[in-house]
C-alpha cells in the first residue's frame, strides 16, 4: 500500500521516460554539432545548452503549454520567480532553476498534461 504522496511523486515521474527519449535525440543531434567547448571545471554551475539534454527536453515540453496569455505568469506566481525568470527558463534559455523548483515543474508538467490547472 502506498501513501498519497507516494502516488503523486509517482505519476509526476511518469513524463521523465518520454523526456529521456527527448533527451537522448537531442544530446545526439547537440554531438553532431557542436563545436569545441570550453573545459568545464569540476563542480561548476551547468548552464542550459548542448551539454544539458534533459533540461532542454524539459524546457520543449513546458514551452508549449506556455503559449496562452497569462501562463508564464501563473507558473511564476506558482514557483514564487518573476515573470522574467520563467521568459530566461523557457525562452531564452539562458538560466535554468534550482533543484526544487525542476521538482515543481516537472509536478505542474504532469498535472497539466492530466488536464488539472495547478495555479
Amino acid at each position: 500500500m502506498t501513501s498519497p504522496a507516494a502516488a503523486s511523486v509517482n505519476r509526476a515521474l511518469e513524463p521523465v521516460g518520454a523526456l529521456l527519449a527527448v533527451a537522448q535525440e537531442l544530446a545526439r543531434a547537440a554531438r553532431q554539432g557542436s563545436r569545441a567547448r570550453r573545459r568545464v571545471r569540476c563542480g561548476s554551475t551547468l548552464r542550459p545548452g548542448a551539454g544539458t539534454p534533459l533540461w532542454n527536453a524539459l524546457a520543449v515540453s513546458i514551452a508549449s503549454l506556455l503559449r496562452p496569455h497569462g501562463e508564464k505568469s501563473r507558473l511564476a506566481r506558482l514557483l514564487g520567480v518573476p515573470p522574467q525568470r520563467v521568459h530566461d527558463y523557457f525562452v531564452r534559455r539562458q538560466a535554468a532553476p534550482d533543484a526544487e523548483r525542476t521538482l515543481r515543474l516537472m509536478l505542474w508538467l504532469s498535472l497539466r498534461r492530466e488536464g488539472i490547472n495547478p495555479s
